[in-house]
């Protein structure tokens, strides 16, 4: 069973527990403001020459301008590259969170509403919402044969949130280049006491031993490192009294919900928009990674149906319109049977039948699975024939499979993260390095391992959810408005899951405020120019 969520896990890390200790909501005007020691308050200098106190391991903030030329406008906006240090109520540096932030001139920054931003896994960097789809600059990701080989060339991004809101884009801690803090006399780590990790490790984000990921590496500590890096970045800008939407991906329908809860009742800042990108809400909703569960079944066949017209037209431009039979079904006749379990030999009949239809594939094949087709099953033998093997972030995404002939495929790399995964990480390290001039002596992490081997789960994985806070947040501020964005594409986290659980949140007097969005591709959606475009309009009226 845990072999199954580590496999399941493991895909959304492309895309990061009990807390433990203490996180930095209690640091002072010093500790707020040492980010950029030397420098004025909001980063005015240029460049990252200054001299830094001795426990800090990242550069001083380096701040440039840049002349964006774009459709029908151009864009002047600064760009700031830096970190923000955590501390815990002793006052030593626990960690440092690196951000990449870009700010428009605005006569006043009270109206000017500011973006957070935050990809998933546990364990990855914000690189694929940054260069994906909301910053100035994207890198093409629309390719249907990803190469790991492409030219990690960043493009002027004509679907840039920047127009409407500023961007503050966060690597947690141990992606990216933020860091855990150490020192020789003391580890890194929380001020309380360090709890067993499921599998064991104890080792820090750098992969050293010593323990200090065991605070940062857990769900509440996590929630809470990113809360205070918000808060702490809107003190040191004077943006409080800004408007606020955080925007998270994958993972981040975990810690999205989570973290606006924190800013509400212990952080003292209100949000008034959360926008949640192909987000998983629920865990047990997904059910085990093989199809056994109803519930995952039932939410993964509707973007198996529509992976099915896609390969069968490939101009074909999806709708829910275009699925609301498949959606009755799975919803009604399909639960049903599915309940009446595979010692039915009628239900299985039914199920097979129906299932042939809507995937495309050989009644035979079908049959073979009882009907119970998961990602896994689907994408492998819609596939096989051509001897490729499709991505579980879009199946439209493929690539070769090293081995056409064996049952299971031979490779665990995703078409899609993987075949993108050097040019994302070769474009982000450039924009630091040449555009933003800010140099690390360090490695870019797209993606940690290490932070999603070691990640201190509550019990366990499959009890995980964010909608106990969705509904908290809903319900403490009418004001705040919610908009999960799904692909139809996408079956790692299926857009028919989020409408299962969403659908189980009162209407908190507006039913409006909340609001499920899907759009033609998968995961990443906003690959997909129309997708991206769609999904900018929505985001801004959001705002509005």
């Amino acid at each position: 069973m845990r072999r199954h969520m580590i496999a399941f896990v493991v895909s959304l890390i492309a895309l990061a527990a009990i807390g433990y200790g203490s996180a930095a909501f209690a640091q002072d005007a010093e500790t707020q403001s040492s980010a950029g020691r030397g420098q004025q308050r909001g980063g005015q200098q240029q460049g990252n020459a200054q001299a830094q106190p001795p426990e800090r391991r990242l550069p001083a903030d380096a701040v440039t301008q840049h002349t964006l030329e774009l459709p029908g406008r151009t864009l002047k906006f600064s760009a700031t590259a830096g970190s923000i240090p955590l501390r815990g109520d002793d006052g030593r540096l626990l960690a440092e969170i690196g951000f990449i932030a870009y700010t428009m001139p605005a006569v006043d920054k009270a109206k000017r509403p500011v973006t957070f931003a935050f990809n998933g896994g546990p364990g990855s960097a914000s690189a694929w919402l940054h260069l994906g789809g909301l910053g100035p600059w994207r890198l093409p990701l629309d390719a249907a044969m990803p190469s790991a080989s492409a030219a990690p060339v960043v493009v002027p991004n004509a679907e840039t949130f920047l127009d409407f809101t500023d961007l503050v884009f966060i690597d947690p801690v141990g992606t990216g280049y933020s860091r855990l803090a150490r020192s020789p006399q003391q580890p890194a780590g929380g001020t309380g006491p360090t709890p067993p990790a499921p599998g064991g490790g104890g080792r820090d984000a750098g992969g050293r031993e010593g323990g200090g990921n065991r605070y940062f590496w857990s769900v509440n500590g996590d929630v809470e490192s990113v809360a205070d890096f918000i808060r702490d970045w809107l003190t040191k800008n004077g943006r409080m009294a800004s408007p606020k939407m955080i925007v998270g991906e994958s993972y981040g329908g975990i810690r999205g919900p989570k973290v606006v809860a924190a800013l509400q009742t212990r952080g003292g800042v209100g949000v008034g928009a959360l926008v949640l990108v192909s987000p998983v809400l629920e865990f047990g909703v997904r059910g085990s990674w093989r199809g056994s569960s109803p519930t995952g079944l039932v939410s993964v066949l509707p973007s198996l149906a529509a992976s099915s017209m896609e390969a069968k037209d490939r101009h074909a431009v999806l709708d829910r319109g275009k699925l609301d039979a498949v959606e009755t079904y799975a919803r009604g006749e399909y639960l049903q049977d599915l309940m009446r379990g595979p010692r039915e030999p009628a239900a299985v009949e039914r199920i097979t039948k129906r299932v042939t239809e809507l995937t495309g594939l050989p009644e035979p094949v079908v049959r073979q699975y009882g009907g119970r087709l998961d990602s896994f099953i689907y994408r492998r033998e819609a596939n096989r024939a051509a001897g490729q093997s499709a991505s579980i972030y879009d199946s439209a995404v493929k690539s070769f499979d090293p081995e056409p002939t064996s049952y299971f495929p031979a490779s665990n790399e995703d078409p899609f993260t993987s075949g993108y995964a050097a040019p994302m990480t070769s474009a982000v390290s450039e924009l630091y390095t040449s555009r933003l001039g800010y140099r690390v002596d360090a490695t870019y992490r797209m993606a940690n391992r290490n932070a999603l081997r070691e990640w201190i789960y509550p019990n366990t994985p499959y009890a995980l959810d964010s909608t106990g806070d969705l509904r908290s947040i809903l319900a403490l501020d009418p004001k705040l408005k919610v908009l999960v964005a799904h692909g139809f594409t996408d079956t790692i986290t299926p857009y028919f899951g989020s409408d299962m659980v969403l659908a189980q949140v009162p209407a908190y007097g507006d039913p409006a405020r909340l609001k499920l969005n899907v759009y033609p591709g998968g995961h990443m959606f906003y690959s997909r120019e129309p997708s991206r475009k769609a999904f900018r309009d929505d985001v801004a009226k959001l705002l509005e």
